[in-house]
């Protein structure tokens, strides 16, 4: 079986690289800067279903994603912590979150998921960011 991508993911987000494993996705939430990490194999829906490689590129991806986030975050406002999570109870296919949050976000200091409702970016400044995104990460 080949990759492919939940169909709830592909809604709700925007792709923004593949890196050696996983797909990079932007969540379309602008309360929170929120990127997902998918790794690219059919059927994995824990992380410790991965082989050793993928779970040390999967960890390194995360961490790549984390301090660019937080890098970037801090550059438009502020960023107090990095929330990194692989929840799968709604998607189950394999997936980390990887958001920034800071003391002035709605949920803060909860968590962000499943907190109220999204609040879309609008096309274009989807785009850009994607293209920003692109660019930093």
């Amino acid at each position: 079986m080949s990759f492919v991508l939940h169909p709830r993911l592909a809604a709700e987000t925007a792709t923004i690289s593949d890196w050696p494993l996983s797909r990079v996705l932007l969540m379309n939430d602008k309360r929170f800067p929120w990127l997902i990490l998918v790794p690219r194999r059919a059927d994995a829906s824990e992380w410790f279903e991965l082989g050793e490689a993928d779970r040390a590129t999967l960890s390194g991806e995360v961490l790549r994603a984390a301090q660019k986030l937080k890098a970037l975050a801090k550059t438009k406002g502020g960023c107090d912590k990095i929330n990194i999570a692989s929840i799968g109870n709604v998607v189950p296919q394999l997936h980390i979150h990887v958001v920034a949050r800071s003391r002035s976000d709605p949920a803060w200091p909860g968590v962000c998921w499943g907190f109220g409702q999204p609040v879309h970016y609008g096309a274009t400044e989807f785009a850009q960011l994607v293209g920003e995104l692109r660019d930093t990460l």
